[in-house]
């Protein structure tokens, strides 16, 4: 509300003044917003495509859910009597039941699984076999068609991301066991929107090098991550 006084506007309740803001700490915003998620939503039904699928030697799973744009932090306790849970596996459609709720350490809100129930095979990891099937009859896969890797290449080309530990990791292994070798680097985003794009043209770039400077191998490189980020 913004009020006309007798010689000025007032702007107080649009913008209070220190004495009058409920400046909270970390802890406490987090802990009102698991309280909100908890109690205004709760339990939800949720269907999605399993990914990152972990099962700990303490009994307990830990994976998320997937669609298109989106994915869900999830949990399956060991205690939970779930049938299914040896059958959970990448790829899978499921729809689960479950509280909702926040990991308080990490700020991250997640699904406590309780019931789990089976699908088949989601979409994006259909998409995914297709692809593969769709390479694998052009003859990309087949070994006789590659060329043979040089046992002690001299100069090597590079597309990669230069903030990624990939990057760090390779030119690590070439220190220790190769250190005179020659590395061309071009810069590329390696997961997302349009890095297919900007790593075709990486290879392009190496390309062109070639021409002037043969390069032995070109070394396309990523870290770790999950297939929908690929």
């Amino acid at each position: 509300v913004i009020r006309k006084s007798q010689s000025q506007w007032d702007f107080g309740e649009l913008f209070p003044t220190e004495q009058t803001r409920d400046v909270l700490t970390v802890s406490e915003l987090t802990n009102r917003v698991k309280r909100e998620l908890e109690n205004q939503i709760g339990q939800v039904w949720v269907e999605g495509e399993i990914t990152n699928l972990r099962a700990q030697a303490s009994g307990h799973m830990y994976f998320s859910i997937k669609d298109e744009s989106t994915q869900l932090s999830c949990v399956l306790f060991r205690g939970t009597r779930a049938p299914q849970r040896e059958l959970m596996e990448d790829g899978q459609k499921v729809v689960l039941h479950g509280d909702l709720t926040v990991y308080e350490p990490r700020g991250q809100y997640q699904l406590i699984v309780q019931k789990v129930e089976l699908q088949g095979v989601g979409e994006l990891q259909a998409k995914f076999e297709k692809l593969k099937l769709k390479l694998k009859a052009e003859g990309l896969f087949v070994p006789e068609a590659k060329k043979e890797i040089p046992p002690y290449p001299e100069r090597l080309g590079i597309v990669t991301s230069l903030n990624g530990a990939a990057l760090r990791d390779v030119l690590h292994v070439i220190r220790r066991r190769q250190p005179s070798m020659q590395i061309v680097l071009v810069a590329s985003r390696v997961q997302g929107q349009g890095a297919e794009d900007e790593i075709a043209k990486g290879i392009q770039q190496l390309n062109k090098w070639s021409e002037r400077q043969p390069l032995d191998l070109v070394l396309i490189t990523r870290g770790g991550g999950s297939l929908e980020d690929l």
